[in-house]
C-alpha cells in the first residue's frame, strides 16, 4: 500500500462552521417534522372521518356493476335478467 500523508490541520475556524451547520441542520429537521406531522396527522383524521362514506359508496357502486354485468351475461345466455 501507498504510505498516505499525515492529514492536514483543519482550521478551528472550519471546524467550527462544520459543526454549527450539522446542528442547525438537525434542529431545522426536527422543526420541520414536527409541522409536518400535524398536517398529515389533521389529514389522517379528515380521512378517518370519510372512510364510512366513501366504503358505502364504492359498496353500492360494485353492487350495481355486479347486478349489471349478470344481466349481461343473463342476456347473453339468452335467459330472461333478473329484475
Amino acid at each position: 500500500m501507498a504510505d498516505l500523508p499525515a492529514p492536514l490541520r483543519v482550521s478551528p475556524l472550519i471546524r467550527f462552521g462544520r459543526w454549527s451547520f450539522l446542528a442547525a441542520g438537525i434542529a431545522w429537521g426536527a422543526i420541520r417534522h414536527r409541522s409536518l406531522s400535524k398536517k398529515e396527522n389533521a389529514l389522517r383524521e379528515i380521512e378517518a372521518k370519510q372512510k364510512p362514506i366513501r366504503d358505502a359508496k364504492l359498496a353500492a357502486e360494485k353492487k350495481r356493476l355486479a347486478k349489471e354485468e349478470l344481466d349481461y351475461l343473463a342476456r347473453q345466455a339468452g335467459a330472461p335478467p333478473e329484475p
